[in-house]
């Protein structure tokens, strides 16, 4: 066992490497080894760690889990069906006041389930969503704060990629975690949706209301019955996906890697059905490639860091201190939380995991918080980060799509009220756990 000077020392130095601007897996890789060498002063034994634990994590069949889900997504994407999402949802709100920006927030969780990576949600509708709120004569921060607070949802609604990881390094069911997060999902829905018919309610000018329509502007998602009938279909058929790849992941059918498998097959046959050439085949199976392999690698670096960190007691002195504090479980969620935003600010969100889970996870065990309900809590707190300055990496994409609209501080700014919408729910989901809890154990009691 280290003594408390070596701990702190190798927490600092990979933290310090972190902030300094060395990728997370480097550092975590460095620090693992410094902890490893610092325990035995052997390099061999060090070179051998390292061998062991490459060829164990990432022959893990579980590992699949995230290009095939990323391949499922990116065909999907590929043929509109962000598009058509949102084209059907404004078509069926016609009624409900803010409707372009209820269906921004119902497209982006449909969406969510196809994806999971919010970054491809917030460019996707920053450019189909924001040019019809424009003509309609929404407030410039508001339609931008909308499409990048409900972007967040990819992070939270399966098959997220923030869930696989979780689910990779804390050796949990990513299965459970799936369906742990649709509940609290929808909680989300109700929150940004219930802040958007508030702003209708109060301030209608914001969403339009009383604004004439640009003059001139084509209204490019106005459906006629023909198109209304063939986005209908197309998007059921993407809902049967989801459904078929999800409900056989609950039910027990198969296993997240061959669910994600059979949602990728299924999605390549829907797109080639929506007219996916060859060409734009191979630009996905390469952008899945390019963006899985680092992932892959951070993960096989994240799993060396946790085997150190347990190895030379850096958990069992964490877990030991925040449960001799007598914080009590909410005091310690609340310490836990305040850290996440802090790092929200600061690195991206897969990074923050990497860092904190194998520390954190423990502590919410011994003090008897359920692992799957700690889960959803924390990819909410980390999901924050995405709106939170400096870093707010989904503000930085939406500004990205569009250039001329807004400034980061604009956006920014209309982007809080979905900030606070995601802490509301933090708050329940610490209070209120069988929230995300209740469905796992539905699905295990339908699977017996």
């Amino acid at each position: 066992m280290f003594g408390t000077g070596e701990m702190i020392g190798l927490l600092v130095l990979m933290l310090a490497m972190v902030f300094a601007g060395v990728h997370v897996a480097v550092a975590l890789g460095i620090g693992a080894a410094a902890g490893i060498y610092m325990m035995h002063g052997d390099i061999t034994i060090v070179r051998t760690f390292i061998a062991s634990t490459a060829y164990e994590a990432l022959r893990d069949y579980v590992f699949a889990v995230i290009p095939l889900f990323m391949l499922m997504g990116d065909f999907l994407a590929k043929c509109g069906a962000a598009r058509d999402l949102f084209a059907l949802i404004n078509r069926l709100t016609r009624w409900v006041p803010g409707r372009l920006a209820i269906a921004t927030v119902f497209a982006n969780a449909v969406f969510a389930f196809v994806t999971g990576v919010s970054i491809a949600a917030a460019a996707a509708f920053s450019r189909i969503a924001y040019p019809e709120m424009k003509r309609y004569g929404y407030d410039r921060k508001f339609a931008l704060g909308c499409i990048a607070g409900s972007a967040c949802l990819g992070m939270l609604i399966p098959p997220s990629v923030l869930m696989i990881v979780w689910g990779v390094l804390t050796e949990q069911a990513i299965g459970k975690i799936f369906i742990a997060g649709i509940l609290p999902g929808f909680l989300v829905v109700g929150l940004f949706c219930a802040y958007i018919l508030g702003v209708a309610w109060l301030q209608p000018q914001k969403v339009g209301i009383g604004v004439v329509a640009a003059a001139g502007a084509p209204a490019e998602m106005e459906l006629g019955d023909a198109e209304f009938r063939k986005v209908l279909a197309s998007t059921l058929l993407v809902i049967a996906l989801i459904a078929a790849t999800l409900g056989g992941i609950w039910l027990g059918f198969f296993t997240p890697t061959e669910g994600a498998g059979v949602g990728a097959a299924l999605a390549l046959l829907l797109a080639f059905w929506k007219g996916l050439r060859a060409k734009e085949l191979f630009e996905v199976v390469l952008s899945v490639g390019r963006t899985s392999a680092p992932l892959l690698l951070l993960l096989f670096c994240a799993q060396l860091y946790s085997r150190v960190l347990s190895m030379t007691g850096v958990t069992a002195a964490a877990k030991e201190l925040f449960v001799a504090s007598g914080l009590g479980i909410f005091g310690v969620l609340a310490i836990m939380v305040a850290i996440w935003f802090v790092l929200g600010c600061l690195i991206d969100s897969i990074s923050i995991i990497l860092l904190t889970v194998p520390v954190f996870g423990p502590v919410a065990m011994a003090l008897g918080f359920d692992p799957l309900a700690f889960a959803v809590l924390g990819i909410l707190a980390i999901e924050c980060g995405l709106l939170t300055p400096p870093f707010g990496l989904l503000v930085f994409t939406v500004k990205a799509a569009l250039p001329q609209e807004a400034t980061v501080g604009e956006i920014f700014r209309g982007s809080l009220p979905y900030w606070f919408a995601l802490l509301a729910a933090i708050v329940v989901i610490a209070l209120f756990p069988r929230l995300a809890t209740w469905l796992p154990e539905v699905g295990m009691a339908i699977a017996r």
